[in-house]
């Protein structure tokens, strides 16, 4: 108080307050302002970047679940057994024959061939695009693994004819992440293949000699079988189509990996060829007939008089054998036919001298065979009662 004035004077200032007065409190910081530090630190955001957080990891689950899928998907379709067998069916579809051999687990040599019972000496012959039969519709059915082994079946269409093969794959190492595979039994077989009647025959058009593919040659046995490596799956038709033999065919379906398919033809010789036969036969008999001897030389008939004959006699044929061929090894074989020669002769009895005119009918029979030389030349013997 002034009391020079008599009045009472406010205070003023913060010196004015009281000694004994209590400090102003300082305010918490809301959740809402920032803290003293700067920072901001809400509630509300932390239960957000939470859920980010919850929703990336989420997200990468699913990004790694479809990668590994895609990842599966890429190695069942380009990697897989399945994979494997389905380009081998592919090449040999699509006549890609070469790159089908070099497909791991396709060829064998003779050591394997024959500890598998197979003939050793199978010939490629038949391993090549103008062997091959149409191959369409290829779908893999079914792969079931056993222990190593997985076993891929294959439904198709091969020259039309439906059929279905199962092969064995294993692996075979792997290219960085991706597996590799090779045949645990090679997907070929071997077609024993016997052809009577012609060692010229051909397999879907391609024509094959049997001296070419026998390893003994030029003196391979027509009646051997020969051996004929195939692939499998694949239709082969196996048919003779000669100036000299025919036959209608017989279509065998190669199913079946690492097995053997007996295949025995019987060519049968053209109405052509027992033709020219029947031709070559009645000119040599003719010919036979023109001797004017009672037994004409290396003919197959004569006859045989026990009085003097008093002229030349005259020979006919009067009836020609009707030729029939049947295969002979390499060669034919004219079935036994008869026929029948006529002889006119005068004959002196030698009792009394008289002389009588003779006029009769002679039956024969007439054989014989026919080889076949390796330029393709037939050449006929005639056989009878008197040559052999």
């Amino acid at each position: 108080m002034d009391t020079a004035s008599g009045r009472a004077t406010a205070p003023s200032g913060p010196s004015a307050a009281p000694s004994d007065a209590a400090p102003p409190r300082a305010e918490a910081p809301s959740a809402a302002e920032p803290a003293s530090n700067g920072i901001r630190r809400p509630a509300r955001r932390r239960r957000g970047l939470a859920l980010d957080l919850t929703l990336l990891s989420i997200v990468g689950v699913l990004l790694f679940a479809a990668v590994a899928a895609a990842i599966g998907v890429i190695q069942r379709e380009f990697y897989s057994p399945s994979a494997f067998v389905e380009r081998y069916v592919g090449m040999l579809a699509e006549g890609r024959v070469a790159e089908a051999l070099a497909v791991p687990g396709v060829v064998v040599d003779s050591a394997t061939l024959e500890a598998a019972g197979l003939p050793a000496t199978a010939s490629e012959a038949l391993l090549r695009p103008a062997a091959l039969a149409p191959l369409e519709d290829v779908e893999i059915v079914s792969e079931v693994q056993d222990g190593d082994v997985t076993r891929v079946t294959v439904e198709y269409e091969a020259g039309g004819y439906p059929g279905t093969t199962t092969f064995e794959v294993e692996r075979d190492g792997s290219i960085g992440l991706a597996p590799t595979w090779r045949f645990a039994t090679s997907p070929l077989a071997v077609m024993d293949l016997l052809v009577r009647g012609s060692m010229v025959f051909d397999v879907n058009g391609f024509v094959i000699d049997k001296r070419q593919v026998s390893v003994d040659g030029i003196d391979a046995d027509p009646l051997d079988p020969v051996p004929l490596l195939v692939f499998s799956p694949g239709l082969y038709s196996v048919s003779v189509d000669t100036a000299m033999s025919a036959t209608p065919g017989v279509a065998v379906l190669s199913d079946s990996p690492f097995h053997e398919i007996p295949i025995d033809i019987q060519a049968e010789a053209t109405p052509e060829f027992v033709a020219v036969v029947q031709g070559e036969i009645d000119d040599f008999l003719t010919a036979c007939a023109t001797q004017e001897v009672l037994q004409p030389t290396g003919c197959p008939f004569g006859y045989v008089v026990q009085d003097r004959i008093d002229s030349l006699p005259q020979w006919s044929i009067a009836q020609q054998p009707a030729v029939a061929l049947v295969p002979d090894g390499a060669g034919w074989r004219i079935v036994p036919a008869e026929a029948v020669a006529h002889i006119e002769v005068d004959v002196q009895s030698l009792f009394d001298g008289s002389v009588s005119r003779v006029s009769d009918d002679v039956p024969f029979v007439v054989g014989g065979t026919i080889t076949v030389s390796p330029d393709g030349r037939a050449s006929i013997l005639v056989t009878g009662p008197d040559t052999d």
